[in-house]
């Protein structure tokens, strides 16, 4: 699905973060500092074991207010409701019709089917993480590419990962377009007259003497092919050689 670079403002906008039946507030709490982070502000809960608490206003850092207007639903289905696609974050291999995605493709899918809609993006309890009935709800579910002989993640920690590769996804999308020699290689003959130039002018200014011109010219020829030089540095060089000769 292709992707406008002009949604990526709102791109954030239309994606829901879903805690299903988080049972410490304090996850949810750093999960609501995980996705401000990022950008992202649309936080809902699937009947939270304790909400509002304390702990979780602790643990959000500055990221309170997501809180304060997170919206508490009773079962996935009515946290799902309005979104065009849902994807399940779980640690697990799922006996499912279709293929996971990794994290980071997960992510990218995600911003790009937002153009169409509100889309989530669903964690499961820190115990028991989702079960298959709401990993079913999703169409498309995803795996965070961890150690594997360690795959224990905190729930916050997955949740920030996951916000992380979000916000990767709108940036790479959501660049504005290069300026046009920006990053164009210099050619063989604009290098060669940069040489010429640096040349004239070192021995104008006595700094190269001809008749003992030892290994200057190829020892700035040398640093210039490691630099790889660009078209726009190649003129900022020349520029500058042009001032010293006035």
């Amino acid at each position: 699905m292709t992707f406008d670079a002009s949604h990526a403002e709102t791109a954030f906008e239309r994606i829901r973060i879903v805690l299903s039946h988080p049972s410490h507030p304090g996850n949810i709490g750093a999960a609501a500092r995980a996705m401000k982070t990022m950008g992202l502000s649309r936080l809902y809960l699937v009947n939270p074991k304790l909400f509002p608490d304390s702990q979780a206003e602790a643990m959000a850092t500055g990221a309170v207010d997501l809180l304060a207007k997170a919206t508490i639903c009773g079962s996935l289905a009515d946290a799902l409701a309005g979104t065009v696609t849902a994807t399940a974050l779980t640690g697990r291999r799922r006996e499912m019709g279709t293929a996971p995605n990794w994290a980071r493709q997960a992510a990218a899918d995600l911003i790009a089917q937002s153009g169409q809609g509100d889309v989530a993006l669903v964690f499961g309890n820190e115990t028991a993480g989702l079960s298959n009935e709401e990993v079913a709800l999703c169409r498309n579910w995803a795996l965070i590419p961890t150690s594997p002989t360690y795959k224990s993640l905190n729930l916050a920690q997955a949740v920030q990962i996951l916000c992380y590769e979000l916000r990767l996804a709108v940036v790479d999308i959501g660049l504005p377009p290069a300026v046009p020699e920006a990053g164009k290689p210099a050619s063989h003959e604009e290098v060669e007259a940069l040489m010429a130039h640096l040349e004239r002018t070192a021995v104008a200014s006595g700094f190269l003497v001809p008749a003992n011109p030892k290994r200057l010219m190829p020892r700035m020829r040398r640093m210039f092919a490691r630099a790889g030089l660009e078209k726009e540095e190649v003129n900022i060089l020349r520029g500058m050689l042009a001032s010293f000769e006035k």
